[in-house]
Formats: structure tokens, sequence, C-alpha cells
């Protein structure tokens, strides 16, 4: 039963291909010529009779290759048709054609007219004797099914499109609902954390202006809570910028490139000025271009490092370390303090530098030296997998 579907499978999809009629025309034509001159031959018919009945074959199946399914339809029907009402002779060939051009205007869409010009074949069955009525059967159940045929592979053809249109809306539809929830979180977080972080600017300023008999010392650090306030306002307005879709277009001027490696420096002297402690940069092996995910998630463990050797070790120097090899680049941020306390070897930030590097297919390490101090290691790969 298999082996029958996926041979009228094979069929169906010769029909339907673009060469398929011609071929088909020129073949069935050669072929009911050859069956009508051999039948009136052997039946003792004269010339005039064979020419007819030549003529009659070849409009039985030439219309396959020469006209659209709509006229080629109804030529191979009413050549079929006069064939069998005058001469009750229909060659195989003759019905070959009729079945394919009834499916290939099943599957044009004409599935109306499809049915109905397989109808004269039951008409001509029913009044027609014996042998008209076997020949003309077949060829009435025949064309419907193949008329048949056409319609349904027409109709999944229609069904598939229609799912793909679909899933195209459904697909947009949820696109725009992700970027309406993306706007609002940013929104809100913009909203949010953006006030607080405002406040901590201010307050900071307001105390260092205000407070008499400060020392320097103090009005300094009161100076850099200010400026690292607003620095982080800046970086998250712009990171909540990527978020937002109806941003104005002065904002989206102002959006900046995620920083990299080449902001290193800069990172550097920030944490010099900010902790007053010596940072020093040491680059190894052939620096190479690398992904802009994994120079991204270098520099955050860079700055996260930094940022924890200012709060653990105040005042310890800090060596940064860049190794580049032929598969990977290495990080190595190592102080001279005391370590940080039992309690913040689980914090946050280790657990934030170690999904960064986790997140680009890299490993990092953390812990205390034997000499003293804290060093984070990460492996990271050129290239994000």
């Amino acid at each position: 039963m298999n082996g029958d579907s996926d041979r009228w499978g094979r069929t169906a999809r010769f029909v339907a291909a673009p060469y398929a009629p011609v071929v088909a025309g020129l073949l069935l034509g050669a072929g009911a010529m050859a069956e009508s001159v051999a039948r009136a031959v052997t039946g003792g018919v004269d010339t005039q009779l064979v020419l007819v009945l030549g003529v009659l074959a070849l409009g039985t199946t030439a219309p396959v290759a020469f006209l659209r399914p709509t006229p080629a339809a109804i030529a191979v029907t009413a050549a079929g048709v006069l064939s069998l009402g005058l001469f009750h002779s229909l060659t195989v060939a003759g019905l070959g054609a009729q079945l394919i051009v009834l499916y290939r205007l099943g599957r044009a869409g004409g599935q109306l007219l499809a049915t109905c010009l397989a109808t004269p074949y039951l008409v001509l069955a029913l009044a027609g004797g014996t042998w008209e009525q076997g020949l003309t059967g077949i060829a009435a159940s025949l064309g419907l099914a193949a008329a048949w045929v056409g319609i349904a592979r027409s109709a999944r053809g229609e069904a598939l499109v229609h799912r793909a249109a679909r899933q195209a809306v459904a697909g947009r539809l949820l696109e725009h609902t992700a970027r309406g929830e993306r706007a609002r979180i940013a929104r809100e977080l913009h909203d949010v954390v953006a006030h607080h972080i405002s406040m901590i600017a201010v307050q900071a300023e307001t105390a260092r202006l205000t407070t008499p008999g400060m020392p320097a010392a103090g009005a300094q650090r009161l100076s850099e809570i200010g400026d690292t306030a607003r620095a982080g306002l800046t970086e998250m307005r712009r990171l909540l910028g990527v978020l937002r879709e109806d941003a104005a277009p002065e904002e989206v001027a102002q959006r900046q490139p995620q920083p990299g490696l080449q902001q290193l420096n800069e990172l550097l002297d920030h944490a010099r000025d900010t902790s007053g402690a010596g940072a020093r940069l040491i680059v190894s092996g052939t620096p190479a271009e690398l992904d802009p995910g994994v120079e991204l998630a270098a520099y955050r463990i860079i700055q996260e490092a930094l940022t924890n050797a200012r709060r653990h070790a105040p005042g310890a120097a800090v060596d940064v370390e860049l190794h580049y090899t032929d598969e990977a680049l290495r990080l190595r941020i190592r102080d001279n303090g005391p370590g940080p306390p039992a309690t913040a070897l689980g914090g946050h930030g280790l657990t934030g530098m170690r999904e960064r590097a986790a997140a680009v297919g890299g490993r990092l390490h953390t812990g205390p030296t034997a000499v003293g101090g804290f060093l984070v290691e990460a492996s990271l790969p050129k290239a994000v997998g």
C-alpha cells in the first residue's frame, strides 16, 4: 500500500512539473497515433476513416503540450467524447491525457470545471453498450479521481500558504509585544533607579559644599561619589536606550557602543584617580581582534575586579595582565591587599564575572593568592562559538 502511494506521489509530482505537459503531450500524441493506426489496420477500416481517427487521436492528446490547463482540458475532453460518441473508440494514450488535463485543471483552481468535464464520460457509460460502458466508465471514474487529487493538492498548497502567513503574523505580533514590554521595563527602571542615583549625586555634592570644616580627603571622597553616581547614571541611560524603541531621535544620536579593551586605559586612569593607588596594565603576546562580546566581557570583568579591589583593599596596588594566545585571551587581575573577607567571596560581583565569562564560552577563577591579595583569572576565547 505504501509503495502504491509513493508511486502515485511521484507521478503527481511529474505531472505538476513545468516541463511535464510538453513531454507528456508529445509522447501521448505519438502513442495515440500508433494505436489508432494499428486498430484501423487490424479492423479493415478505409483510408479516409483512418485519417479521421488519427486526427481525433491527436485531438485527445496534443492539447496537453500546447495549451494552458483550462483550454487543454476542454479540448481533450471534447475530442475524447467525440471519439467515443461517434466511433466508440478511445486510445489508452487519450485516456492518459484526459487524466493529466483534469489533474492540472484541479490543481490550477478550476475545481468545478474539472468535475464537470468528467461527467460526459459518465453519461456515455450509461447510454452505451457493454464495451462502451466499460471504457467510458473507466474514463469517468479515473477522470474524477484525477480531478479530485488535483483539487486536494491545490487545497493543501493554499493551506500551507495560509499557515505560513498566520505564523508570520503571529511572529510579528510577538515581536511587537516584546518590544513594547522592553520599552515598559526600560521606562520603569529609568524612573526608579535614575531617581535614586541622581539623589546620591546631589546629596554627595550638597554634603561636600555645606559641611563646615570638612577635611580635604573627605571632600574629595564626596566629589568622587558624585562623579561615580553621574557616570553610572549616564551608562544606565545608554544601556536602557538600547531597550527603548520609542526614544527620541536626539537620544538615539547620543547612544554609544558598548566599551571594549580600547577603553581599558581610561578605566585604569579612573581607578587610579578614585583609589589613589597604583594600577598597572601589562600586555603580552600579539594583540588580535576579538569578538565584540568577548571584549565587552573582558572589560566588565576587569571593571568589577577593580571595584572589588577598591572596596575590600583600599589603597592596594592592582596589576591587570592581558595575555594573548592563538586561541584565547587570558586575564589576571591581582591586588596586593589583605584579600576580601570570607563573607564577600560569594557576592554578586564574583557571580556576575563568572556568568559573563561563561556567556562567551570562557572560564573564570577567583581566590586569595599564596602571598596575599586577591586574584581573578579568566580565559576567554577570541571568538564566541
